[in-house]
C-alpha cells in the first residue's frame, strides 16, 4: 500500500502540520481523527489496516490530517472565545491550505469528508460550510451541537462552527441546499454505549434535513452498537459499496 507523510507549514495556524496519505487512487477521503488526535490516528487504531484491501486495490485513498482539538474543542483553555477562534482558524487551514495539497494529489477529484466521534463533527461541519469543495461525507458517531463542548456558551464564531445552530437558520432558497443535494451525505450513529448524545444530535439534524429538503442518509444502528472503533470498522465496510456505486467503481 502506498503511504506517505506530508509535512507543511500552515500560515493560518503558525506551525507545521501533517497529512498522512494512504493508497494511490480511488475515492478520496479527507479523514479527521478522533478528539485531540493527530494524523496517525487512523493507522494507530486499526482503520487503515481494516480498509487495506480497498486501499491496495486503488478503490479508496485516505488523507488523514492533524487536529488542534486540544486548543479548541477540549477544555484546556478557560478563554472560550479564544477556543472558538482556534476552531475557526483550523477550518480555514483545512479549506485554504490542506485542500490544495489534497486536490493536487487527487488530480482534482473532490474528496468525501469522514471522521469518527469528534472527527465526524469536523466532517459534517466542513462539508456543510464548503460543499463546493467536497463530494459528500461519511460521519460516524458524531455530535453536531458545538455548545456541548463549550458548556452551553455560544458566540458568532462558534455559531458558524455548529451545524445544529446554523443549518436550521439557512434560508430555503440558499444555493448551498442545491449543492448539498448533489452530494452523498451519510451520517450514522449506534444506539449502544456512549451514543446517547450522538443519537439526540443526529435525530435533530435529521429533522432539519427533512425540513430543508436536504437528501441525507441518517442511519441509526442497533442497541448493541457502541461508540468505538470496532463498530466504525463495520460501518465503513457497510457504507463503502454504496459509495463505490455512486462513483462507478466495481
Amino acid at each position: 500500500m502506498y503511504k506517505e507523510e506530508i509535512t507543511h507549514y500552515s500560515e493560518c495556524l503558525s506551525r507545521d502540520m501533517h497529512i498522512m496519505v494512504y493508497g494511490h487512487d480511488g475515492v478520496p477521503f479527507l479523514a479527521f481523527p478522533t478528539q485531540d488526535s493527530l494524523c496517525h490516528n487512523y493507522e494507530e487504531f486499526g482503520m487503515i489496516n481494516e480498509l487495506s484491501g480497498y486501499l491496495e486495490a486503488g478503490k479508496i485513498q485516505y488523507f488523514v490530517v492533524d487536529t488542534i482539538d486540544k486548543e479548541s474543542w477540549s477544555e484546556g483553555d478557560p478563554d472560550l472565545g479564544r477556543r472558538a477562534w482556534k476552531q475557526e482558524l483550523y477550518f480555514r487551514y483545512i479549506v485554504d491550505e490542506a485542500m490544495p495539497i489534497i486536490l493536487e494529489r487527487t488530480g482534482g477529484k473532490l474528496p468525501m469528508t469522514t471522521g469518527c466521534s469528534l472527527g465526524a463533527n469536523h466532517a459534517v461541519l466542513t462539508l456543510l460550510r464548503r460543499p463546493d469543495l467536497f463530494s459528500g461525507c461519511v460521519a460516524l458517531s458524531g455530535l453536531y451541537d458545538s455548545k456541548y463542548f463549550f458548556n452551553g456558551w455560544m458566540n458568532e464564531t462558534l455559531y458558524d462552527n455548529s451545524p445544529e445552530c446554523f443549518l436550521p437558520n439557512m434560508p430555503a432558497d440558499h444555493p448551498y441546499i442545491n449543492e448539498y443535494n448533489q452530494k452523498q451525505i451519510i451520517i450514522c450513529v449506534g444506539q449502544g454505549a456512549w451514543e446517547d448524545d450522538g443519537i439526540r444530535s443526529l435525530r435533530y439534524l435529521e429533522s432539519v434535513f427533512r425540513e430543508k429538503g436536504i437528501n441525507a442518509w441518517c442511519d441509526f444502528w442497533g442497541y448493541d452498537v457502541n461508540h468505538d472503533w470496532p463498530w466504525w470498522f463495520k460501518q465503513m465496510h457497510y457504507f463503502l459499496p454504496f459509495i463505490f456505486e455512486r462513483w462507478g467503481i466495481q
